[in-house]
């Protein structure tokens, strides 16, 4: 399977076409270990949970070439750090390659343990944007719903990292009915995405119930559900589950792929099932060093995601969330990937590259500088092949007389 394939584009920053092929090709995640587990079990989302790894016994047992970093990480789990791993999505990861990109997203490291001075357990500033336990209210007219803080597989950098499976005590409890109630009482909200942990988790008749309660709220205009079990534990996404989805349209999902290894057939069908169901599908990935930070890794996700009918909707630079520098990669290399997208590929293909301004402050768009000066009369912006060119327009925004001008660009001496 092979890892990241470091170096795999050219100093112009062009995918590497032959690898890019390979990548966006689909592929079943196999049984592995499990070859001996009955078919109707295998593809039951409940036996997968059951049988998640979760101890360092059952990780050493299946992948004894664990690195002394990883080793003293998962010493350490579920107790400061959380561990589980569905069977399906552990068949993906390369035990003979150390820097295989799906091993770095879940096997816990014991870099996670140091803390850098401007790291934080609640980089997004979401407990002081939280007026009932389990809501969060930070932009005017949205908010974020909490309902769990169980996961079927733990990120190694997830941004609730504090508040997930409760390795680190945050004792998390949401409280529904007044989670509700604030939301009944706050006409100004329009949009509820829920979120935790992962709501995918929920039986159908508990996910409903909550759909339904919200649904009944009249200023509420859609739903949105954040979930990343569509790429763990795609068996969960069943005709029932994706039945009861289509009865409170307009339903949103935001899934979370981060390299276009996690898209595999099953993922591609489960997408289907919710796509065939009315559900709009965007992706939220995170910009992860050694997972996705070259060129050819992100076009392949991104083109890949299309072919799973969702939307690249957003890349996050890396939250400053506590024990995630040895997989922050810098926002100069961000905005050279997001370049090499724009112009490049589909525009459907290129999401937005954001920054949770730490603290609280929100989401902060960040893109590579196309607008290069504004003057009286004119807007001088480049295009993505590097061309110089003039719009012209007056101080309201009304168009000139004068036609737009490419400008020679000057020679280098």
């Amino acid at each position: 399977m092979g890892s990241n394939n470091s170096g795999s584009e050219d100093e112009a920053g062009e995918p590497d076409q032959r690898l890019l092929a390979k990548l966006k090709e689909f592929h079943g995640a196999g049984r592995g270990f499990w070859t001996d587990v009955p078919e109707a079990d295998w593809n039951n989302w409940q036996w997968q949970l059951k049988n998640r790894v979760v101890t360092l016994a059952q990780l050493q047992r299946l992948m004894p070439t664990l690195t002394p970093e990883e080793y003293a990480g998962t010493e350490l789990a579920n107790t400061k750090l959380a561990l589980a791993i569905t069977p399906y999505f552990f068949n993906l990861i390369d035990p003979a390659d150390e820097q295989c990109p799906i091993r770095r997203q879940v096997i816990p490291r014991i870099e996670e343990t140091r803390t850098a001075s401007w790291e934080m357990s609640d980089p997004c500033g979401e407990d002081s944007h939280s007026p009932v336990s389990g809501l969060v209210h930070r932009y005017p007219d949205r908010v974020l719903f909490l309902v769990t803080d169980r996961c079927a597989s733990y990120c190694r950098y997830c941004t609730r990292s504090r508040l997930v499976s409760n390795a680190s005590g945050y004792d998390f409890h949401p409280q529904f009915d007044r989670q509700i109630d604030y939301i009944r009482r706050t006409p100004a909200i329009r949009d509820v995405l829920l979120s935790g942990g992962d709501p995918l988790l929920f039986s159908d008749e508990k996910l409903e119930y909550l759909l339904r309660e919200l649904r009944g709220i009249k200023h509420v205009e859609f739903l949105r559900i954040g979930s990343r079990i569509p790429i763990f534990l795609p068996q969960r996404i069943t005709p029932q589950l994706c039945a009861m989805l289509r009865r409170y349209h307009p339903l949103f999902m935001s899934i979370h792929a981060n390299h276009p290894r996690e898209l595999t057939t099953e993922v591609r069908d489960a997408l289907a099932r919710l796509a065939d169901a009315g559900v709009p599908l965007g992706n939220q990935s995170v910009l992860l060093k050694g997972v996705n930070d070259e060129v050819t890794i992100m076009h392949a996700l991104v083109h890949k995601l299309l072919m799973c009918r969702v939307k690249p909707y957003y890349v996050y630079q890396c939250d400053l969330i506590s024990g995630s520098a040895h997989l922050r990669t810098s926002v100069s290399k961000g905005l050279r990937i997001m370049e090499s997208l724009r112009g490049h590929t589909s525009g459907y293909a290129v999401p937005q590259f954001v920054i949770d301004a730490p603290g609280g402050g929100g989401k902060v768009p960040v893109n590579p500088e196309y607008v290069l000066s504004r003057a009286a009369g004119r807007v001088v912006i480049r295009n993505f092949e590097g061309k110089i060119f003039e719009y012209p327009e007056a101080e309201d925004g009304t168009p000139l007389l004068a036609g737009p001008v490419e400008i020679e660009e000057p020679e280098l001496v």
